[in-house]
């Protein structure tokens, strides 16, 4: 019991003393304004926040998110097809590669690939 306790309390002395450690050889004593302030995407968060966005960088993230997480789900698969090779795994994988057809084709309709609309 007393090795728990001793253990315990290294445990919550190292980090301590190397918390102090940082605290006074650290060589960055100078803060300011930008140093301090959280990094959000480039944008200040001390003015004002409704400052005019592009949608065109919003929607080739979504998109890209999407078809990254397609690939994701297609990579392995691929494998599953190899080792069960049956008629489910076919048309479940037709499927997928049908939807994937599909939204493309939506994106390219609504006009959501092109850049300068």
């Amino acid at each position: 019991m007393m090795n728990l306790i001793y253990i315990l309390l290294i445990m919550l002395i190292i980090p301590i003393i190397i918390m102090m450690l940082n605290l006074f050889f650290s060589m960055n004593m100078k803060k300011n304004r930008e140093k301090m302030l959280p990094f959000e995407c480039g944008f200040d968060p001390l003015t004002n926040s409704r400052l005019p966005f592009s949608i065109q960088f919003y929607m080739i993230t979504l998109m890209f998110l999407i078809f990254d997480i397609e690939i994701i789900l297609m990579i392995p698969f691929m494998k599953l097809i190899n080792l069960f090779y049956n008629m489910n795994t076919n048309l479940t994988f037709m499927l997928f590669l049908m939807i994937l057809m599909l939204t493309l084709w939506l994106e390219w309709s609504f006009n959501l690939l092109k850049w300068i609309n």
